[in-house]
């Protein structure tokens, strides 16, 4: 599996969709697969939803979103990728599909399909990748952002629904634009308004954030959205998981509102060896948020509390240095919430121990470093970092400080774990808090 697709809650369920080859654990043969969630944490598998319609020329069902339309129809669009296309270079389409029962189980492919394409959109000459439909209403209004390139740039166009079918779409010009070759290609762009953090009033500079995922970490870019012009006017951009080197492990996000009114943000974990019979995951659900500083807070959703065992809860003690403190753990996922001040430390952080290598978080003051990725963070003014961190055997999932920043790596599994080390380098740390929690299966 890779990318998540069309995410949407319908009669308490979160039902969500995922880029899927049923034939092999390698890209290929894309269909979406389906899941539906009453919890966030425990998962219904469902049947495929959409495949590659060969009698109509498709060779794969790419990314895409859901929507209800304005005859209460649930739809899914998708981008079509029509058979022989690197030979051809026959262009993509915006295809739709419409839900055939109230469980979401059966699907059509919509009549009027496709919904949008390159010879009529009335935009410029984008090239034929054109793909990975998002759409977001604002102020009464539906629009949908789609990956493009043309002229040697990389482009998130921009469309407005014309009626409430949402099947007929007019071209409303770049949304965003980054030059290539630095930019290759725009994929899975999100857009949408976010809700302020916790503790922070409503950013000064617009509310609004974009996610694309550029062959490499996703980045965002938060601004302000002039809905009578239907421009952008980007206020702070950077990395939203740092995760490992130019390919990063987390990758390809969608983003859906529940009825609380919280956004929640969906990630692929990419990364894995072939040849297991099994490639890719899903990320914890987290909440992301914009801060006022204009940077978004993403943390993991309070449901996955439901896992938690038994726990271990440790006082507040001074770590010295060159001694090592332990933590006693069994298990192989695991949840651990520790804070430190650095004191006269030079740094502080822990030690998890597998067969082959040790899984190290170490921070130093200015630079986070976790398994071997290194992140720029500044410092608190306290001098105090939160690691909040999630090891699903080959899984580690990092939250910094309430979300400030996030980490997402791929370890070698913890077997057998032996016990959390806290340590310090060049002078005592003060360990404020620790928590850690076994984890335990879904199933």
């Amino acid at each position: 599996m890779n990318d998540p697709n069309g995410p949407i809650f319908q009669d308490g369920w979160l039902h969500l969709f995922y880029q899927h080859n049923p034939y092999g654990d390698e890209w290929g043969h894309m269909h979406w697969g389906h899941a539906r969630s009453r919890d966030l944490v425990h998962w219904e598998h469902l049947p495929i939803a959409l495949w590659p319609s060969l009698e109509a020329g498709e060779e794969h069902v790419f990314s895409g979103c859901a929507r209800v339309n304005g005859q209460g129809e649930t739809l899914l669009f998708y981008t079509s990728v029509k058979l022989g296309e690197r030979e051809s270079r026959l262009p993509n389409e915006q295809w739709a599909a419409r839900a055939l029962d109230n469980e979401l189980l059966e699907w059509e492919k919509h009549p009027a399909n496709p919904i949008l394409a390159l010879a009529t959109h009335g935009g410029p000459p984008f090239r034929g990748e054109w793909r990975d439909p998002f759409i977001f209403a604002a102020a009464g209004r539906t629009f949908l952002v789609v990956g493009a390139d043309y002229d040697e740039t990389a482009v998130v166009a921009l469309y407005e629904a014309e009626d409430t079918t949402l099947t007929r779409w007019r071209y409303c010009g770049p949304l965003f634009q980054s030059a290539q070759p630095q930019t290759r290609f725009l994929e899975c762009p999100n857009f949408v308004e976010l809700p302020p953090a916790a503790g922070h009033p409503a950013s000064p500079s617009g509310n609004w954030l974009l996610l694309t995922s550029p062959y490499r970490a996703i980045e965002y870019v938060s601004g302000a959205f002039d809905l009578e012009t239907l421009t952008f006017a980007p206020h702070q951009r950077g990395v939203l998981d740092a995760g490992a080197g130019k390919e990063c492990n987390f990758y390809a996000s969608n983003l859906v509102f529940d009825g609380q009114g919280r956004c929640l943000l969906l990630g692929w974990i990419r990364g894995f060896a072939s040849g297991r019979g099994w490639n890719g995951c899903l990320a914890l659900p987290r909440l992301l948020s914009l801060g006022s500083d204009g940077h978004p807070r993403q943390l993991p959703a309070p449901e996955v509390q439901a896992l938690r065992g038994r726990p271990y809860a440790c006082p507040a003690r001074t770590i010295e240095p060159n001694a090592v403190e332990t933590v006693d753990l069994q298990g192989e996922s695991v949840e651990i919430d520790v804070t430190f001040v650095l004191d006269k430390a030079q740094a502080a952080g822990l030690r998890l121990h597998s067969l082959r290598e040790s899984v190290e978080v170490r921070y130093d003051g200015t630079t986070l470093h976790v398994a071997g990725s290194e992140i720029a963070l500044a410092s608190n003014p306290d001098h105090s970092i939160r690691l909040h961190l999630y090891i699903d055997r080959s899984v580690l999932e990092l939250f910094v400080d309430d979300g400030r920043a996030a980490v997402t790596r791929l370890i070698e599994p913890l077997r057998p774990a032996k016990g959390v080390e806290l340590f310090a380098e060049g002078g005592p740390a003060q360990m404020s808090t620790l928590a850690v929690w076994e984890l335990r299966p879904i199933g």
